[in-house]
């Protein structure tokens, strides 16, 4: 009996969408992962906006946006889970940053995942309330929705050659158009679109 393939965690990487990968969101997507385990996997797509701004989102809510550098970032749609939901992928707190990997972080809003050695993704309403008084995190993506994946799901997909991976870059996240970073993820392993042959990861 063959033994089972060690596990290898991929938080706080990139799935970098395969180019035979077709399907209508995760096509040519950039999946960046919160959380990987052996029980399954979370993340964000960061390159898939969608058609509501920052400002309007805001409007919705019944809140002003307090940040005038905020105001035409579009929303993306960040997965097929919860598509009611908004998830704020953001730099962490300067403090954070500076925190020994082995402790346990503090994060400054109430329901925020801690990445270790990479972002913070939150979910509770605090982290509006920041942003409509002016402040709050100085990067950051928000997303309607999430990506997930049961146990043994990714691990699948990632032996039919559906997607490749990488560790994160925050510049692509933050400062790169959305656009570019389909390209910008396979820059990160020294590719580029035409030289992935499309027949690759067919089953």
């Amino acid at each position: 009996m063959t033994s089972a393939a060690p596990f290898t965690n991929l938080t706080n990487h990139f799935l970098v969408a395969m180019p035979s990968l077709h399907d209508a969101l995760f096509g040519r997507s950039v999946v960046y992962l919160c959380e990987h385990s052996p029980d399954g996997a979370l993340g964000i797509v960061i390159n898939k906006p969608c058609d509501i701004s920052l400002q309007r989102l805001f409007d919705q809510v019944d809140m002003p946006l307090g940040r005038s550098d905020l105001m035409g970032m579009p929303v993306f749609i960040g997965g097929p889970v919860q598509i009611d939901r908004g998830f704020v992928l953001h730099e962490p707190s300067p403090a954070q940053e500076h925190m020994p990997v082995d402790l346990p972080a503090s994060p400054m809003f109430a329901s925020t995942l801690s990445i270790v050695g990479g972002l913070e993704m939150t979910t509770s309403k605090d982290v509006l309330d920041a942003l409509s008084l002016g402040g709050g995190p100085r990067k950051l993506l928000i997303s309607l929705g999430y990506s997930a994946w049961g146990e043994g799901q990714l691990e699948s997909e990632l032996s039919h050659n559906h997607w490749l991976t990488v560790p994160a870059d925050r510049k692509l996240i933050f400062d790169t158009p959305a656009a570019k970073r389909w390209d910008g993820a396979l820059l990160l392993l020294g590719l580029q679109a035409w030289m992935i042959s499309p027949e690759v990861g067919h089953a």
